[in-house]
């Protein structure tokens, strides 16, 4: 397998995946990642990939605990700061594993199984603070050790202070300092007579001394047996922690479930920088890659593969840097990388699972073997026919080169049958032309080749399946100026079959170039169709939506019309109990004008004078003008009095008195009906006053009001109300055919 890695730059995707990785852990299996064993285990793989690709997790915070699970499993003690780092460790892991639990099936199931180290963590917390010192509450012997300590301490310090003030003289600086853990105070070298005791220490200049004075020397002793106290106490709780971790049962899946998290994330993030789609892994033999590129040439060509029960084998023929041994690796990058359960480059996918895969790629001579590149080569054609069966995969790069290119054409197509006698899918390159014969004729064999750009002189490195391809050696020994009279003499000794081959080629070529490119603008006038169908929806799908847009926005503006017309109804009858009837109705009469559907005005006619009669159709009825403003007339309309164009008034004659009233009747265009059914009777009377006033102001009477005879309390509430009313002359239930009980009929004051 490590020379099918290595023949294929598998390395490199492995370099690429450790790249990605969080923890050094991950980096570490990154880097030796192998294909799995099993279909279903590679399956599983990619189906975890696919959901930390969806689910974006992040390890950070994780460090590698090997090296320190391993010093506590061997029995010795960990500093406080290493302890705290891989608390530190576990307790972001548990916060991974709560993260991911409610996450897929695959990474549930991984997150499952790192651990809770439950008393670890709690024994870490309750010993140690942040920075890794070991608490004083980690035990009740150190937190009476300490509690000890800094009386005594205090003690040391305040004899101390005492002596340098009774010896002003002899002191050098005035502070307190630790000399060999003890503590000691600055005396200059002159005086050091006076203050009795042990020096410790001297300056560099030897001007000062550091003495421990005798006074403080039992105190100093007290205070590091203590200290000695304090250290065992302290490495009694570091031993226990390191012991604790060393016997935690669950580290080992943790670690592990870590580290498989953290190449899930890495293949996740390298199939998103490098485009990857998932393969679809099938037991059929079936390898199927739909715009195919090799992952790690920049800018590669794109080209579909495909190797089926029916045509297990691939030739590809043409010339040298044409970009074959690149398809080659192609085929087997994405192979090995499905193997892995990584994404493949290409843009759909499905590929079967070899039990083996044979690479015969580039120059295998071994100096130490003493074997040629084709000894080596042979030896390699051997393995594959020796030990494929029909689940294996063989990719071999120019079969039948390095000898006579007879015998090797006839072995190399021995060694095809061989492998078409054994049901083995392979992708084969040469250069051999019987092969490209035989491949023809032979079921099971495909012909395939290189496309070459005979016009500037450089590949293209599109496959063409289905057809041999050509080595081009004389057009382009042509198209660079090779001598006419050697190129024909290279014709010659190519004989008549050799020629008859290259010219049955070229016309295949031709004529293959030829459908390419009516299929090309029979592709681009399809692209045209769609993309103006595509241009033709978009514009219907605006249209829409600013139709959409435009009912919206009008029916907004109706509402905020009623809104604004109810307001103004409301503030008018407000006033007209502040200010009087006349202007409230005048005002109620202007509204109904403002929002009414406006009616095209009949053109004004001559002789209009003060007294005239007036048709107002914006105000439903007639009025006598009482003065006249230039281009404006004053009218008096019953008890309401308006100020019109008089454009838009158009004369009548005045109708005669009749001798029963002493004033013209305005027919108004108001209903003659009110319907007050379903409403209560402070409603009903409410609407009825409105109606009175209105009716009243433009002289329709009479008006019928329909209550309805149910239990006859709107019946009678009205009619106490009509009672008291003085615009009322009289009023009577209408007759039976016309409403009977249920209609009271009003006849107005006019």
């Amino acid at each position: 397998m490590q020379e099918v890695t290595e023949s294929l730059d598998f390395d490199r995707i492995r370099q690429a995946l450790a790249e990605r990785a969080s923890t050094f852990m991950g980096r570490e299996a990154l880097l030796a990642l192998e294909p799995k064993r099993t279909l279903e285990e590679a399956q599983a793989q990619q189906a975890t990939v696919a959901e930390a690709l969806a689910y974006p997790y992040r390890l950070g915070g994780i460090n590698d605990l090997r090296p320190a699970l391993a010093a506590a499993r061997e029995g010795l003690r960990l500093e406080g700061p290493q302890l705290r780092e891989v608390a530190a460790s576990l307790e972001a892991a548990v916060t991974l594993r709560h993260e991911l639990l409610e996450i897929g099936e695959h990474l549930k199931a991984l997150a499952g199984r790192i651990g809770e180290h439950t008393f670890f963590l709690r024994r870490i917390r309750e010993s140690l603070d942040e920075a890794g010192n070991v608490r004083d509450e980690a035990t009740p012997r150190l937190r009476e050790i300490r509690r000890r300590v800094n009386p005594l301490r205090e003690q040391i310090q305040d004899r101390l202070h005492q002596l340098m003030d009774r010896h002003p003289e002899a002191i050098q600086e005035r502070f307190i300092t630790l000399r060999r853990d003890r503590f000691v105070i600055p005396v200059r070298a002159s005086h050091q007579n006076k203050i009795p005791g042990i020096v410790l220490d001297q300056s560099d200049s030897g001007l000062t001394v550091y003495i421990e004075p005798a006074s403080v020397v039992p105190l100093n002793n007290q205070l590091a047996s203590l200290r000695l106290e304090e250290e065992a106490e302290v490495n009694r709780v570091l031993f226990e922690l390191s012991a604790l971790l060393g016997h935690d049962q669950e580290l080992d899946q943790t670690l592990q479930a870590l580290t498989e998290l953290d190449m899930a994330r890495a293949a996740a993030v390298l199939a998103e920088d490098w485009r990857l789609v998932r393969p679809r892994l099938n037991r059929e033999g079936l390898y199927r890659l739909e715009a195919a590129r090799h992952p790690l040439i920049g800018n590669p060509v794109a080209n579909d593969i495909e190797l089926t029960p029916a045509h297990r084998i691939l030739l590809i023929t043409g010339p040298n840097m044409g970009g074959k041994t690149a398809l080659l690796k192609t085929l087997g990058l994405a192979v090995l990388m499905a193997q892995c359960g990584l994404f493949v480059a290409a843009e759909r996918a499905e590929l079967a699972f070899p039990d083996r895969l044979f690479v015969d790629i580039g120059d295998q001579q071994s100096i130490q073997e003493s074997l040629s590149t084709f000894a080596a080569h042979l030896l390699r054609l051997k393995e594959v026919l020796e030990k494929a069966t029909p689940h294996s995969l063989a990719l071999i790069d120019e079969l039948g080169s390095g000898t006579d290119p007879e015998e090797g054409a006839a072995l190399a197509q021995a060694f095809v049958e061989g492998l078409l006698a054994k049901g083995v899918r392979g992708l084969i390159t040469t250069h051999l032309s019987p092969l490209k014969a035989f491949a023809q004729d032979t079921p099971g064999v495909q012909n395939a080749s290189m496309r070459f750009d005979l016009e500037h002189l450089r590949p293209t490195y599109q496959l063409v399946v289905g057809a041999p391809g050509r080595s081009y050696a004389l057009s382009i020994a042509r198209r660079l100026g090779f001598p006419q009279e050697q190129l024909e003499r290279a014709e010659a000794l190519l004989g008549p079959e050799g020629g008859r081959l290259e010219r049955l080629l070229a016309s295949l070529e031709a004529e293959r170039e030829r459908l390419r490119a009516q299929s090309q603008a029979a592709q681009a006038e399809r692209e045209q169709a769609a993309r103006l169908q595509q241009e033709l929806s978009r514009q219907l799908a605006e249209l829409a939506q600013s139709k959409a847009r435009l009912l919206e926005e009008a029916q907004a503006q109706a509402e905020q019309v009623v809104k604004e017309a109810q307001e103004r109804i409301r503030q008018a009858r407000e006033r007209r109990k502040t200010q009087g009837q006349g202007q409230a109705l005048q005002e109620l009469i202007q509204l109904r004008s403002r929002y009414q559907r406006p009616e095209k005005p009949a053109p004004a006619q001559p002789g209009l004078q003060v007294g005239t009669v007036v048709e107002v159709p914006e105000y439903g009825g007639r009025a006598t003008v009482v003065e006249l403003r230039g281009q404006e007339a004053v009218l008096q309309m019953g008890a309401v009095r308006l100020t019109l164009p008089v454009a838009r008034l158009q004369p009548r004659p005045a109708p005669r008195p009749e001798p029963s009233a002493g004033r013209v009747a305005h027919k108004a265009k108001i209903p003659t009906e009110l319907n007050l059914r379903g409403l209560t009777v402070e409603e009903a009377l409410l609407a009825v006053d409105d109606y009175l006033a209105e009716a009243k102001a433009t002289a329709t009477t009479p008006v019928r009001l329909l209550h309805g005879k149910g239990t006859g309390a709107l019946r009678n509430a009205l009619r106490e109300s009509l009672k008291r009313d003085r615009r009322v002359e009289h009023f009577h239930d209408a007759v039976p055919y016309e409403g009977g009980h249920g209609v009271t009929v009003v006849h107005l004051r006019v």
